[in-house]
């Protein structure tokens, strides 16, 4: 399913490929990918697919999240990066903590995942409790990554592979140990060594030893233990997906058809329309009450003013999302199809 991202000057991409080299350097001098790969992972984790907040958003930065008892020593990475993020201020930290995990995954051997910049920076932590217990089970991994954040069950364990980096530390997080014999290179060694079975010089936390005994999270596990690549590639899907919770989209299409022969390219098809409604909600034009619909079918647009009922195909998440429509009072513009570039430039404006 493509994806709009939000556009940014040809200064702020080279920009970023810039921090990119810095932060290269910075990784490799320190020793420190596994610190720079939780920083990412626990910003991007807190976000809520429902209410549509915390995310990778930068506010990693403030005190008040970086004393949640999951982000114990995260304050060192903080500090690791700022004398870099301050030769960049038209960076966001949205941004530049997403970069760091990536870069932290390049070099120490890993897949190249994906980068789209442009995330903003946000004011209000979230509240505390959001990140995965490392002392609970199956449920709870499936409550947080699945329901909570949006992701998927294969996301869980291709994510779990990242454990291949570092180490627990028993003051910061209760445990002890690392998972792999070489913690700073990226592999997929974290699954042999939990087929292999426990080992005293090792560490497998509860929700390590769960993706043994779940029967949806056994075969995967197989999987990314004999094929290496295999791995790369869906934890380079999932790691992207996972720093791209609640990323901005400037437009959401609704059509009749899941897919058309001709015309501009179908940003959200009916069955992705899940995902596409979360990047709506969490946008800024969301936020501002300001909504960009484009669409040729007066059915559609009847749905939206709810004079008529939502195609059935997927009527009851089209019900949820209209709900949130009228209840925030929303200004709609409606463009006729092919007016991609319309649309864009109105939601730019923030013209409603």
């Amino acid at each position: 399913m493509p994806k709009t991202y939000p556009n940014v000057s040809e200064d702020y991409k080279k920009a970023i490929e810039k921090a990119r080299r810095k932060l290269r350097g910075l990784i490799a001098e320190k020793n420190c990918a596994p610190i720079m790969l939780r920083l990412a992972w626990h910003s991007a984790g807190t976000f809520d697919s429902q209410t549509k907040t915390g995310g990778p958003f930068g506010t990693m930065k403030h005190a008040a999240e970086l004393g949640h008892s999951a982000n114990n020593g995260l304050d060192i990475a903080v500090r690791l990066l700022e004398p870099i993020k301050e030769l960049f201020p038209t960076i966001s930290y949205a941004d530049f903590y997403q970069l760091a995990g990536v870069v932290a995954v390049e070099v120490t051997g890993g897949p190249e995942i994906p980068f789209h910049p442009g995330r903003v920076d946000k004011n209000e932590p979230p509240p505390e409790g959001r990140l995965p217990d490392a002392a609970k089970g199956a449920d709870h991994l499936r409550q947080v990554f699945v329901t909570q954040m949006g992701l998927t069950e294969k996301d869980i364990v291709a994510l779990s592979g990242g454990h291949t980096l570092g180490r627990c530390h028993k003051e910061r997080s209760g445990f002890e140990g690392a998972w792999t014999a070489n913690p700073l290179i990226f592999d997929n060694s974290y699954f042999k060594e939990l087929l292999a079975g426990k080992k005293d010089d090792l560490l497998q936390l509860p929700t390590d030893q769960v993706l043994l005994s779940d029967p949806v999270f056994r075969p995967l596990v197989e999987k990314y233990a004999a094929d290496e690549d295999a791995f790369f590639v869906d934890y380079a899907h999932a790691h992207m997906r996972l720093s791209e919770l609640g990323h901005l989209t400037v437009l959401l299409e609704f059509s009749e058809g899941s897919a058309r022969a001709s015309g501009p390219p179908v940003i959200v098809k009916f069955e992705s329309i899940r995902v596409g409604v979360a990047l709506l909600l969490s946008s800024s034009w969301f936020i501002s009450h300001r909504l960009i619909v484009e669409s040729d079918c007066k059915q559609v647009v009847g749905w939206i003013k709810g004079s008529v009922d939502p195609p059935s195909v997927f009527a009851s998440r089209a019900r949820g999302i209209t709900a949130d429509i009228l209840e925030k009072g929303f200004i709609l513009c409606l463009v006729s199809r092919c007016c991609n570039v319309q649309a864009y430039l109105l939601a730019k404006k923030g013209i409603g």
